[in-house]
């Protein structure tokens, strides 16, 4: 019996000898993890890379607010009611003080910024901040979601332009309550010196009067416009992020462009 284990123990050993002088003997290797690449990962980095192109960071605009708007953009868009003609993404954020430049329009196509400026809120939503929203008639409040930006006219704030309210409860009486985009004397640096915040709106976003005809210029003819507020309330078939993605794959980013462009950040 020992004779029998001492032999098996010499043929091990042998064997093992022989493996490790033939190289065949193999240290164990390390697990190779493969991340799973998934269409939100992808539309994920798409959106990061459009958001840091631009430099939209050093203007104070956060990406969550971006994606926001770029996910409404694509829906809007996959749902055949934005111009094939722009490509303009407008986002107001009214999360911030109206002394500070919270409007931005931007270019997707040439993954530019043509303008970050000011824009008021509705006089009945708050001071410097806006806190309280509403979709009622003479509420002179402003109202959060995604807008279609409509026709040109001329009123008593002189040249405007329409807004159709996409979300329905939040700001589907736009047209109704002539929410337009307009220029006002008090969207400006005097004001803010004067008073500590920008002055009001009955609801409309103004813009700076020597910049509303830019504004008005660049984004009518049904291009997307998203008010931003952080409230857990708000809610939009727009914001469906997997839609958008699977859009986003598909997107045409070399449509061609008729509005100015010589526009400087201002």
């Amino acid at each position: 019996m020992t004779k029998c284990i001492l032999g098996g123990v010499s043929m091990l050993a042998l064997s093992l000898s022989l493996s490790i002088f033939n190289g065949t003997h193999r240290e164990p290797s390390t697990p190779v993890i493969v991340e799973k690449i998934t269409e939100d990962s992808l539309y994920d980095n798409h959106v990061n890379t459009i958001y840091n192109e631009i430099n939209l960071e050093y203007t104070g605009l956060s990406r969550s607010v971006f994606e926001k708007a770029l996910t409404g953009f694509y829906n809007l868009k996959k749902s055949g009611q934005v111009s094939e003609d722009k490509s303009i993404l407008s986002i107001a954020d009214f999360d911030k003080n109206s002394t500070e430049k919270r409007l931005w329009i931007i270019d997707l196509n040439k993954k530019k910024l043509i303008l970050n400026t000011w824009v008021a809120h509705g006089q009945r939503s708050g001071a410097d901040k806006a806190t309280r929203f509403s979709n009622s008639n003479d509420s002179f409040q402003s109202s959060i979601g995604f807008y279609l930006t409509a026709e040109i006219y001329r009123g008593q704030h002189g040249r405007s332009l329409r807004l159709d309210g996409m979300d329905e409860g939040f700001n589907s009486n736009a047209r109704r309550r002539s929410i337009v985009v307009h220029g006002a004397d008090y969207v400006s640096q005097g004001t803010i010196n004067a008073l500590g915040r920008l002055g009001r709106s009955q609801g409309c976003p103004a813009v700076p009067s020597e910049l509303s005809d830019l504004v008005i210029n660049t984004i009518e003819g049904k291009t997307v416009l998203f008010i931003n507020v952080t409230d857990q309330r708000y809610t939009s078939i727009y914001l469906d992020e997997h839609m958008a993605a699977a859009f986003a794959n598909n997107f045409n980013q070399k449509d061609s462009t008729s509005y100015q462009d010589s526009a400087l950040n201002i």
